[in-house]
Formats: structure tokens, sequence, C-alpha cells
């Protein structure tokens, strides 16, 4: 941008506490015309307490917002969306059973109008696609719509209600590269047009290529604004988290004579997982030693669930054979915990915690009935409980007000280090890593992977399933692409790019797209 605009929105001293949490301190800020402003942070720093001020999800203890040179009246969704502000969650809010077009009268026409005016909304939202890019079939049912086609249904929903101030928050999540490049084709047209828009991330590389300006926020303060041109990753990254970030490389290791004869620490031969007559997963076959790393790369919904499932014994296979150090084994979470499976949940809020239980009961949720912590099986022992969080609480940096905390009140970042503190303070032979940095700052991912990598390093086997195509690379010694329940074959990590692995996932031949790699 040459010269800035007038403003279209303006927070003034915005402050917000929940108990004793300072959330937002005074931050004042400005977004103009046609402008992309980046918003960045470690979890917890306050920026999702700040935009949802914005849209009128939260109301502030103190400060002002004004949309247009009009005050926003405060906690009013209604306000916001009228005043010309959309908002794009990183969790759609779609109706799979409707259609496109649907989805996007959903809440436009009042319920009372004798006559649906359907072929002039056809109309209006076909040309919006058409004029910004967002290519979806008007009359296609969400459901069987891609990641990518569904977050264009969202953004249309913002258009469609005259949105002329875009929040989009961490839109590239679960993208394909390919997708994520359409996506910011997109964003250049908004802001040709004149769209202004607020851009949460923690994909520092996207936020310097999207954005114009950057606002940092650090333990709720506003750290800095600073222009994208002109300043680097490994900058926003020190202003985040306050000191410089070094993230961990995988060290070669010697392989010994022996590794290659070495049991699998897992194998899948030819497994198949259904539900009723739906097939999740097909003739899936995978084998992974001790100390390797073989990462799961696919677009969310392919059968990575299911998986992740299967390996941690909550899913029996339908067909096919299963088998953990060289041993069958029952479909059991208990029977896997048992044989050394440790499980980093996608969900760390629902399926990695329970939410009102307090860190120390966290910490020991997957052991508590097996000794020091219980007797008998039922009679809990609190002292080895608490003695057990307060190790976990300091070896893996997890940072609360004390172990009686519910888990709930933790940021992210620091729910997930205790979750990883759970498995790792057991020393697993397998461990099941499913979105282990997903929605985490670049500080929480640093600080994880090294951790995964020190445990891969003294022997433990990981599958890493992820949709962070640079994580993936990072870290693992193969990779294999799932795609519509079909894995297939794990490749070294040299074989692949960002490029080849996002073709892969959109479901290109992955051997064609390997091959292709090399001979690049």
């Amino acid at each position: 941008m040459t010269g800035r605009a007038e403003p279209v929105l303006r927070l003034t001293g915005i402050t917000k506490r929940f108990g004793s949490l300072l959330a937002n301190d005074g931050i004042t800020l400005d977004l103009a015309r046609g402008e992309v402003l980046a918003l960045l942070g470690e979890n917890g720093a306050g920026k999702s307490t700040l935009v949802s001020i914005l849209f009128g999800h939260y109301v502030a203890d103190a400060g002002t917002v004004e949309a247009f040179g009009a005050p926003l009246p405060p906690g009013d969704p209604a306000a916001a969306l009228a005043a010309g502000i959309g908002m794009v969650h990183q969790h759609f809010t779609l109706a799979d059973n409707l259609t496109v077009l649907d989805n996007v009268l959903i809440g436009v026409e009042p319920w009372w109008r004798p006559v649906s005016r359907r072929a002039a909304a056809r109309a209006r939202l076909v040309g919006l696609a058409e004029r910004f890019g967002l290519t979806v079939d008007a009359d296609a049912r969400v459901g069987d719509l891609s990641i990518g086609e569904k977050q264009r249904v969202e953004i249309l929903k913002a258009l469609y209600r005259d949105a002329r101030i875009l929040i989009l928050d961490e839109p590239t999540a679960v993208l394909t590269p390919q997708e994520s490049e359409r996506l910011f084709a997109t964003l250049r047209a908004f802001v040709a047009a004149g769209l202004s828009i607020v851009f949460i991330s923690h994909k520092l590389g996207e936020v310097l290529a999207a954005s114009h300006r950057v606002a940092v926020l650090r333990q709720g303060r506003l750290e800095a604004v600073l222009p994208a041109a002109g300043t680097d990753a490994s900058a926003l990254a020190r202003l985040m988290v306050g000191r410089e970030v070094a993230q961990p490389v995988r060290a070669a290791r010697v392989r010994r004579p022996d590794d290659a004869a070495a049991p699998p620490v897992l194998s899948l031969r030819e497994v198949d997982a259904a539900e009723g007559a739906r097939t999740l997963l097909h003739q899936v076959s995978l084998e992974l030693r001790p100390g390797e790393i073989v990462a799961i790369a696919g677009v969310a919904g392919n059968g990575q669930q299911p998986l992740a499932e299967l390996l941690c014994g909550l899913r029996a296979p339908s067909s096919g054979a299963l088998r953990v150090a060289g041993a069958p084994i029952a479909a059991s979470p208990a029977a896997f915990i048992a044989a050394g499976v440790g499980r980093v949940p996608e969900d760390r809020h629902h399926l990695g915690a329970i939410a009102e239980a307090s860190v120390a009961e966290n910490a020991v949720a997957e052991h508590y009935r097996s000794a020091p912590y219980a007797r008998g099986g039922w009679l809990v022992q609190r002292g080895p409980i608490r003695e057990a969080a307060a190790r976990i609480v300091a070896d893996y940096d997890v940072r609360c007000r004390g172990l009686d905390q519910p888990i709930r009140q933790l940021s992210g970042g620091n729910m997930q280090k205790l979750i990883l503190g759970r498995v790792l303070s057991r020393t697993p032979r397998l461990i099941i890593a499913d979105q282990p940095t997903w929605g985490l700052d670049v500080g929480a991912v640093a600080w994880i992977h090294s951790k995964l990598l020190a445990a891969a390093d003294a022997g433990a086997g990981i599958v890493l399933i992820s949709e962070e195509l640079e994580e993936i690379l990072a870290l693992a010694d193969r990779i294999a692409v799932i795609s519509h329940g079909r894995l297939s074959a794990a490749r070294p990590v040299a074989d692949w790019t960002t490029a080849t692995l996002g073709l892969a996932m959109m479901g290109a031949d992955a051997k064609e797209g390997a091959d292709a790699a090399r001979a690049a």
C-alpha cells in the first residue's frame, strides 16, 4: 500500500478481564480501507478475545469500537453484521445436509416472507462467486464439498451480507498448499475491490506474504504494529514470545546393521475399517520401526480420524491384521496403553482432557487406576498423583496457577504440554501424535517438536498425523499420504516436496508425485 487510507475500523483502549486474567490491556488499533492486517500472538495472548469483542461476542470492560466512523454497540453481533463486519471462523458453521444456496440464505430471508426470492438470490450468489474467484456450485450439498470449497461458502456467506470488513481466523489451517494459493488470490481480489481484512494466523510465512501490516500481541498487550515489508519470520517470532525461537532439527542418526532386522513396533497389513455399510479405511498397510517417525499427510476428512482411532484401540479393524511390537492386540484403549502406546489426540479439549478436572487429575488420567495412583484399582492415592503431576508441570513447562486449577482454564499450548507430558513421562514404545501442534503459536510448536524428536531419538516409534506440511517435512523420516481412506506407501522424506505432497493430498497418484519430485 502506498500511503494509508482513512481507517474503516478503529479500536481504542480495549480492555477485558476474566477474573484475575487480563486478556486485553488497553489495545488501540485501526484498519484502513483495502488493507490486510495480520494479528499475531502466542496462545493466550488475547487475539481471540479482541476479535470476539470486535464482532460482539464479548463486551469490553473499557474502550470503544468504531466501524466506518460510527460507534459499534457492544455485545451485539447483529449490529456488527449490519455495520459490514463478517467473520469466517476456523471451524466452519455450515449445515452439511443443505445446499450451498440454502446455507448462504440462512438468517438472511425472514421466516414470514410468503415467497422465497431464490432466483434473485442465486443470481447474486453466482455473481459474487465469479467476481472474487470463489467458484462453487450453488446447488451442491455442502456435506459433499471439499474443505476448500466449504471455506469458499463461508466467505460467500459474509460477502452476501455486504461485508466490507472480513475477519479470517486461521483461514489456511485445513487447506492444501494449492488451496491456500487460491485463497491468497481471492484476498488480493478483495483488496482491489476495497474490502479490508483482519487475518489471524500462526503461519508466519503466510502472514508476511498476505498482509500489509502486522499487529503482534503479547500477554494481552499490543507489542508492536509494523509493516510486513521489511520484516521477517524470526523477528515476528521474537516479538511474539519475547525471545529467540530456535527451530529443532532432527540430527542424522547412524543406522546400526540390525536396525532393518528389528521387529516393527507397529504393523498394519491390508486393514479395512467400516462403519455400517460405509468403508472408512481400505487396505491400509504400514510398518513402523523403533526410533522412526512416519508422517501421514492428508486433507481433513480423508480417513485420518478412523486411522488414529484404529491405532489407539478406539476402533476395531473389520479385516486385516494390526500388531504392536509383533503381537496382535485387542481393540481396547486400555490394552493399547498397557502395550506401551501413547496417544496425543487431535482434539485436546474433548478427547485429550477432562475439562472440569484439575491439572493434577488430568496428568494421570490414563493411568489413575494403576499403581502408585490407586490401590486395588480404585482407592485413589492423592500424594503420588500430585507428585507425578508436579514433575510433569516442571519438566514440560506447563504454565498454570497450581495443580488444582481446572485444565479448561489453561491456554491451548499449556494444555497440549500437559497431555504430551502425560504421554512421554511413561516412555512409550509407540506414540500416535495426531495434529500435535494444531492451533499453537511458533514457540509452543518448536517446543513440542523438540520433545517428539527426543522421544524418537530415544527409540520410540512415532506416527505423526498432521495437515501442516512444514511440520511433516521437518520431522518425518518417511511420509505416506491418505486420500479417500486409502494410504499410499510410506516413502523417504527426500522424495517429497510441498507441491507434490499437496497434489497427492488432493487425490493425485502419490507414487507419480514422489517420482516427479525426485526427477526435479
